[in-house]
């Protein structure tokens, strides 16, 4: 089990929630002041952030999964269980420079869809690259 603080707004009010991953069931406990609690299973934790992201519209999730522009590959899922993902960039192939932590801070560029994440993955892979 590994335990991460994630920033998130609510109400434009910023607070810290807790993130417990449980890497033996590919599951995210997510936590908010001991209030919320609930939690979320999937084939790995970018899935896993998605779910929470979409349970909750309300809340801004300022970390690197919640950007539009930040997809896991099908390697980068199976090696590192969705924790890396890939940020992309229109006309540009992705490298490994571009590896990020999906729980890392970031607050530009932010969406609770991962059907718009989707819609840009697929708009970046029709893109002709450079």
């Amino acid at each position: 089990m590994k335990t991460i603080e994630i920033k998130i707004l609510i109400n434009n009010k910023e607070q810290t929630a807790i993130l417990e991953c449980n890497t033996e069931t590919t599951s995210i406990k997510f936590i908010i002041d001991s209030i919320l609690e609930e939690t979320h299973t999937a084939d790995d934790f970018y899935e896993c952030l998605g779910k929470i992201r979409k349970n909750h519209s309300n809340i801004t999730f300022l970390c690197k999964g919640s950007k539009i522009n930040v997809r896991p590959s099908s390697m980068s899922s199976q090696m590192s269980l969705g924790i890396k993902a890939y940020e992309l960039t229109l006309g540009k192939s992705s490298s490994s420079k571009d590896l990020v932590d999906i729980f890392d801070y970031e607050e530009n560029d932010l969406t609770n869809s991962r059907e718009e994440q989707e819609a840009f993955y697929m708009k970046w892979r029709e893109t002709p690259k450079s």
